[in-house]
């Protein structure tokens, strides 16, 4: 029998990246597939669907448990010190919406944004009455920076998750990164900071500036993570993730590399376009 004559609706198609919902939090549950469908299971055995589908990222909290031509030519891209500058200069462009000073070298570079951005620090802290005093907390023992630190941990994680989604859905290797290296995450890492100033960055100081004043009636950290599901949706980032690290990567100048001969195609090959810019397909 045909696969054209099998009864039923034919298979939904993916959902694109800048179509789905931001992110959800996870916390205090196993999550699981049960019955072909994605859940969290309570400690009552209670199961909650999760459409992963139409998800960009999940998080997980404490207490929770979970029992390539484009990698290529983002390896050509790093380990070009030429066409890394080109990628790295883009970034800054990009992120700070003016061009960096010219002859200067990827180390130079880096510094010279390390100093805007403690600098930014400083402004939108004091804009929001908060009294900064520098970026410093422990990655293995979160409860020991204060508040601002706090919330500066609790929006960037969401960032770097959402970031994260994009790097996989676009076929990238997060490894792989250009201003940031030798982590896991780099490449998330050199994405997320391109748009950290005009998302969560101003939500955690407007955050941390509420808990210094006793206006709020919730964990800060909680009201971070809200805030920056809102501000994702305000700033229609999921739309422009994939584009803009399409935008960055073009700025090396290296063709992307044909596939060997020898490569296997796609076992379900799709014969039309999605005609998205925000999904590779």
């Amino acid at each position: 029998m045909s696969s054209a004559a099998l009864p039923g609706l034919p298979p939904p198609r993916p959902i694109p990246l800048k179509d789905r919902s931001s992110i959800i939090f996870i916390e205090k549950g196993n999550v699981d597939v049960l019955d072909g469908a994605f859940v969290v299971v309570d400690k009552n055995g209670i199961r909650t669907h999760i459409p992963i589908g139409g998800l960009a990222c999940l998080m997980l909290e404490p207490g929770a448990r979970i029992s390539h031509a484009a990698v290529a030519l983002e390896a050509r891209l790093a380990l070009d010190e030429d066409a890394r500058l080109k990628v790295v200069r883009k970034m800054y462009a990009m992120r700070f919406g003016e061009a960096p000073p010219e002859r200067r070298s990827v180390d130079q570079l880096r510094g010279i944004e390390g100093v805007r951005v403690r600098k930014l620090y400083e402004l939108i802290a004091g804009r929001h009455g908060v009294e900064w005093k520098r970026r410093d907390y422990d990655a293995r023992d979160f409860g020991t920076g204060d508040i601002p630190n706090r919330c500066l941990s609790a929006a960037t994680s969401c960032l770097y998750g959402l970031a994260e989604a994009a790097v996989l859905a676009a076929g990238y290797a997060p490894a792989i990164g250009f201003l940031h290296t030798g982590k896991p995450l780099s490449f998330v890492y050199d994405v997320a900071d391109v748009f950290k100033f005009e998302t969560v960055v101003p939500e955690a100081f407007r955050i941390a500036g509420q808990a210094a004043h006793g206006q709020l009636k919730e964990s800060a950290e909680g009201a971070v993570r809200r805030a920056c599901r809102d501000v994702f949706r305000k700033t229609a980032l999921l739309g422009r993730l994939i584009p803009s690290i399409e935008e960055m990567l073009a700025a090396g100048e290296i063709v992307p590399p044909e596939a060997p001969p020898e490569a296997q195609g796609p076992a379900f090959p799709d014969p039309e376009p999605m005609g998205d810019a925000g999904h590779r397909g």
